[in-house]
């Protein structure tokens, strides 16, 4: 017994103690480790798409300068190299074409017109403010003349200069990109969560979606005409409802689709804890439907925005909307000696324009579903 009693005490004395934590591991009490700005820098570029400039932070950091190096070379040098051997092809190709209006205008002559643009638009914004002075000074000497007169501002009615048809056109196709989406993410949202509404809906999607714009603008245009009478105190003119509710149609339908898609695909365990907690049918979808389904909806608004802007071009061109559209085909019918190298300026704007608004939709996806990756 003794013997026993012995042995389970050196037992015991041979069990070692539990570590103690260490006072390193210790974070400083009432501190919070924060994250290092080089790393958040990074993130935010990354959410930003301005990837090209992470290289470059973390070189300033010194890690691994070897590969940051290659990768600045494949986000940075590629491009730049690839920009600059399409300059040089245009510039040959270029002064190979003879066309009725003189030859295609390379980089040179495209820059020129830009800078022609843009002091006319500054040449208008000084008619405009001139004309503004002069009836303020008129509205001021006639009240000085009858305190009872009532003065009247006029607007200006000044053609539309380049940047003024820009601003229309990106008015216009948020006016119908907004509404197809008020559209489309519910009728998505019914598609995803109903086997019988996806059903009726389906047939009647795939015979629209692929109707070109040209197609509905004759369309629209009479049934705008019919309804929607203007006026000197119109809020719109028709050839904006026009070319917004034409976008709208083609619009809508990567949208309606990819929310039906990111409906249908969510695990069916997380819809029968919504029934299990008793949730109502709108808080499922809020709840439950919406955060799930949000990277498949936001690919869906990526692309619609995308099919949106390229369409507004062809719409406007018909519909003259005063943008960048209806200022492609008014430079097409003067024939000048300008008017190639301005239709050229429209398209390097109406590429830098898609592209900004795709790295703006893709930032908000990036935002609002936490970094999720789309299916």
């Amino acid at each position: 017994m003794n013997d026993m009693t012995a042995t389970s005490k050196n037992v015991v004395a041979a069990e070692p103690a539990p570590d103690k934590p260490s006072r390193k591991t210790l974070p400083e009490h009432g501190k919070v480790e924060r994250t290092p700005f080089s790393i958040r820098l990074t993130r935010m570029l990354g959410l930003l798409g301005i990837n090209f400039l992470i290289p470059v932070v973390k070189l300033a950091t010194g890690e691994s300068p070897r590969a940051q190096f290659k990768e600045l070379w494949m986000t940075l040098g590629v491009p730049l190299v690839a920009v600059f051997v399409f300059l040089i092809l245009w510039s040959w190709g270029a002064s190979q074409v003879e066309t009725s209006l003189g030859q295609i205008p390379g980089p040179p002559q495209v820059w020129d017109e830009f800078q022609g643009l843009m002091a006319e638009h500054a040449a208008e914004r000084e008619k405009a403010d001139a004309f503004y002075e002069r009836q303020i000074a008129r509205n001021e000497q006639r009240l000085a003349i009858d305190p009872t007169y009532e003065a009247k501002t006029r607007p200006y009615t000044g053609k539309p200069t380049y940047l003024d048809q820009i601003v229309t056109s990106l008015y216009t196709v948020f006016a119908g990109f907004l509404l197809a989406t008020i559209i489309a993410v519910p009728l998505g949202i019914l598609c995803g969560l109903s086997r019988t509404i996806n059903s009726a809906l389906s047939l009647l999607i795939q015979i629209f979606k692929p109707v070109s714009p040209l197609a509905w603008l004759p369309i629209v245009t009479m049934v705008v005409s019919a309804v929607y009478v203007t006026d000197a105190d119109a809020w719109f003119e028709k050839s904006f409802i026009n070319s917004a509710i034409t976008v709208t149609l083609c619009s809508l339908w990567p949208t309606l689709i990819n929310t039906a898609l990111g409906v249908a695909s969510i695990d069916r365990d997380l819809m029968n804890v919504g029934r299990v907690l008793q949730l109502g049918w709108f808080n499922r979808v809020t709840k439950i439907v919406l955060p799930s389904a949000l990277p498949l909806i936001f690919t869906g608004l990526r692309l619609s925005l995308g099919v949106g802007w390229m369409v507004l071009i062809a719409a406007e061109m018909l519909a003259q909307n005063p943008g960048l559209g209806k200022f492609v085909w008014d430079e097409f019918q003067n024939g000048s000696s300008h008017s190639l190298g301005r239709i050229m300026v429209a398209v390097f704007t109406i590429g830098v324009i898609g592209f900004l608004l795709d790295r703006i939709m893709a930032t908000l996806q990036q935002l609002f579903s936490f970094g999720q990756k789309s299916a």
